[in-house]
């Protein structure tokens, strides 16, 4: 299979991809084309078709098509121009070439990340945690190969785990050498910072913005089911939970930023700090592994509002 991160310039294209967007637009001469997205597990590519000829079958977006055309460059991005389009049927792919998939172990992850929870001594918090990652089986399945993001970091299956971990990992160094900080409450916040995104982003290979997630966000989705779940569990202190819902409120840190509430304890600060560069370490490695590995300087991201450039070499 020719996949889509080892795509070059001017090359000629007979390959099968997951149609993951569909759009019929007009040129300004009023012409009808469709504008795509292309997608398989090492990324996605824009492609259009110009000539809607006999060539192209019927098919929808989420459908698997052959496409032939040829690879072009537009605006320093890579682009397909597709002459024919035929839907696939089944047997014709395999959907793991498809779907983006993190590159650590998902049952290695899950375990480390077990070592964390059975480490919380608070016995309430414990309870909570426990409700989620060890007695509810279905929560555990879909927690672990979900994705943290539509774009930008973790975007891939078990994106949300890996994340989770990622950010459990710094929770436990702030903690370890910052006494003043309630080890229980943060690493359960780390734990449950983004369980929100389960309900705001469908699962792949649509991996899109539900209306969940439009209207109301993982911020406050997360903070409803730890809630929910706190409510069923006998004498939870209230200051306790109201610290840890605080926590998940404030993880991004800035109103700006989605935030209902900016930091007000230090777990919650602690909490946004890890992350934050969790995130944004995530991303710069996506731009690395997006982009030309001989190439030093990137371009300018918007996302950092700088120009990047890959260090040099020990």
């Amino acid at each position: 299979m020719r996949y889509i991160g080892e795509l070059r310039d001017g090359e000629m294209l007979k390959e099968v991809y997951l149609c993951k967007q569909k759009q019929v637009l007009k040129t300004k001469a009023g012409k009808s084309y469709y504008s795509l997205l292309l997608q398989d597990k090492t990324g996605t590519l824009d492609a259009k078709v110009w000539e809607l000829s006999n060539g192209i079958e019927t098919f929808d977006a989420m459908d698997y098509i052959c496409v032939d055309g040829q690879v072009t460059s537009f605006q320093n991005s890579l682009q397909l121009n597709i002459k024919r389009i035929r839907k696939c049927q089944e047997g014709e792919y395999s959907e793991e070439d498809y779907m983006p998939v993190s590159t650590k172990n998902i049952a290695d992850m899950f375990k480390e990340l077990l070592v964390f929870i059975d480490q919380i001594k608070q016995p309430h918090l414990k309870k909570l945690v426990d409700s989620f990652y060890k007695e509810d089986k279905d929560f555990v399945k879909a927690f672990q190969y979900h994705s943290a993001a539509k774009s930008v970091h973790h975007g891939f299956i078990g994106g949300l785990l890996e994340h989770t971990l990622g950010v459990v990992k710094m929770c436990d160094y702030m903690a370890n050498n910052y006494p003043v900080i309630n080890r229980d409450l943060l690493i359960t916040a780390a734990l449950f910072h983004d369980i929100g995104k389960m309900s705001e982003i469908s699962r792949f290979p649509e991996n899109d913005y539900t209306d969940d997630g439009q209207l109301l966000g993982h911020i406050y989705i997360g903070t409803e089911m730890i809630g929910e779940r706190i409510r069923k569990i006998p004498n939870f202190p209230a200051k306790l939970s109201n610290e840890l819902k605080h926590c998940i409120l404030a993880h991004h840190g800035e109103l700006e930023y989605g935030s209902p509430k900016k930091p007000a304890i230090i777990e919650a600060m602690a909490l946004n700090f890890a992350d934050n560069a969790d995130a944004k370490l995530q991303t710069m490695i996506e731009l690395f592994q997006a982009s030309d590995e001989k190439v030093e300087w990137i371009g300018y991201n918007r996302y950092f509002e700088t120009n990047i450039r890959r260090s040099s070499e020990n």
